[in-house]
């Protein structure tokens, strides 16, 4: 099974010649977690893409935007409705990873 992901619309993600695109490493994980995760049967793709359409929609039109930060906080908002995770869990684990030096190897 293969996330059925958008090639256009709100919800496609950035691709350059076809490829998909990612600007910092953590993009390609957020991206990477969120397949595999629905490849896992964790949740539906049109949960997930529901859940992302919502965030970019909400994405304040005044700031850059962002993708890869929308997909990540669409993730969040569906593991947290599957109560897989709550907002103290994501909070604390970004507290800790905000901790850790820049450019650091994101071992444990």
């Amino acid at each position: 099974m293969t996330a059925p992901l958008d090639t256009d619309g709100p919800a496609a993600p950035p691709r350059a010649n076809g490829e998909l695109t990612f600007a910092e490493p953590w993009e390609s994980r957020a991206f990477g977690m969120a397949v595999s995760l629905y490849e896992s049967g964790a949740f539906t793709w049109p949960r997930f893409q529901a859940a992302l359409i919502t965030r970019i929609a909400s994405a304040p039109r005044d700031e850059p935007y962002r993708y890869y930060q929308l997909w990540l906080a669409a993730l969040e908002d569906v593991l947290v409705g599957l109560s897989v995770l709550s907002p103290a869990d994501i909070t604390a684990r970004a507290e800790t990873l905000a901790q850790r030096p820049r450019g650091h190897d994101h071992r444990a």
